[in-house]
């Protein structure tokens, strides 16, 4: 009864604090509700729709009207001969989108800083940050006139320096490499925004403390802003990891769309699903798979913070 008496009396303290802090501050709660309201539309209500992926669904007959198929969906979901090809190749693009992507801003936000000059370093923020705002259609464009066999400027280097030229858009090995590439330097400025927001929020003294104890820029940067911007960069890192079964559509939609040959490398579960589930009309097993990804995403966020709190590391939560 004890027990039972102490944890009435901590909830009934959280109830009174939570009031109190609506009360204090309530024009900020209220600021809240367009986004609550935006998230319960368009996050949590759809969540009703992952019954498409236990029914037989068709979109002429409403979801709870479909026939319920249980698990037969994810049974032809796993025992699809291309199901392990696309997990391979979603978690391989990713995993080196995360070991070259997620260093590059970094690198980048750091290397911004040690610029003296403002009008050079804001020129360079300014140029770094355009490619964010290119749709991957107009870099699909520039990526066709870079990498065509005949008039493409890559062969045209390759035979100015007289070697044969390369056709890019059936040699499935390169485009791997292409897609990390791409994603580097269309988010790396973006990217590198939040970091520099960490590093302007150092507090100077430390800098002038270690210029009184002798210590170089680059002592500095090791010693004081990497350190400083660990937080956000472990943050950030687990938010990345949770993305590790979801490919970039938009990106492989561009670059690779139908090219047949270049599947075999750069098919990715995001893609698979337009094509076999909006354009097959298999919604059903669409479904499945999308439902397959977000469990996995969930279980991998999960527990990179329980593995990045326990190393003492910043976590979310």
């Amino acid at each position: 009864m004890a027990g039972g008496s102490i944890n009435e009396v901590r909830i009934a303290a959280r109830k009174r604090g939570f009031i109190s802090s609506i009360r204090k501050y309530w024009m900020l709660y209220l600021m809240f509700v367009p986004v609550i309201i935006c998230l319960t539309l368009f996050n949590y209500i759809p969540m009703s729709g992952i019954l498409i992926a236990f029914t037989r669904y068709q979109p002429w007959v409403p979801i709870f009207e479909s026939p319920w198929v249980g698990l037969d969906n994810f049974r032809t979901m796993f025992s699809a001969p291309d199901f392990g090809r696309l997990v391979f190749n979603t978690v391989w693009i990713n995993v080196l989108k995360l070991l070259w992507g997620f260093p590059a801003p970094v690198i980048f936000a750091l290397l911004l800083t040690e610029l003296r000059g403002k009008l050079f370093k804001r020129a360079i923020q300014t140029i770094s940050y355009l490619p964010h705002f290119v749709s991957w259609i107009v870099i699909s464009g520039i990526s066709y006139a870079l990498l065509n066999t005949n008039f493409g400027l890559v062969n045209g280097v390759l035979k100015g320096l007289g070697l044969e030229p390369v056709q890019w858009f059936v040699r499935g090995e390169f485009w791997r490499s292409i897609l990390v590439g791409s994603s580097i330097w269309k988010g790396i400025g973006y990217s590198s925004i939040l970091y520099l927001a960490a590093i302007s929020g150092i507090d100077p003294t430390l800098y002038e403390a270690a210029v009184v104890d002798g210590a170089s820029r680059w002592r500095q940067v090791i010693s004081i802003t990497i350190p400083c911007i660990m937080p956000t960069a472990s943050i950030l890192f687990i938010l990345n990891i949770g993305s590790m079964m979801s490919g970039d559509f938009g990106q492989i939609f561009a670059l690779i769309g139908q090219n047949a040959p270049l599947h075999a490398n750069t098919d990715v579960l995001d893609f698979y699903i337009y094509r076999k589930g909006l354009q097959g009309g298999l919604f059903s097993i669409g479904a499945a798979m999308g439902l397959f990804q977000s469990v996995i995403g969930f279980v991998l966020v999960m527990g990179t913070n329980r593995i990045v709190k326990w190393m003492g590391g910043e976590a979310i939560w």
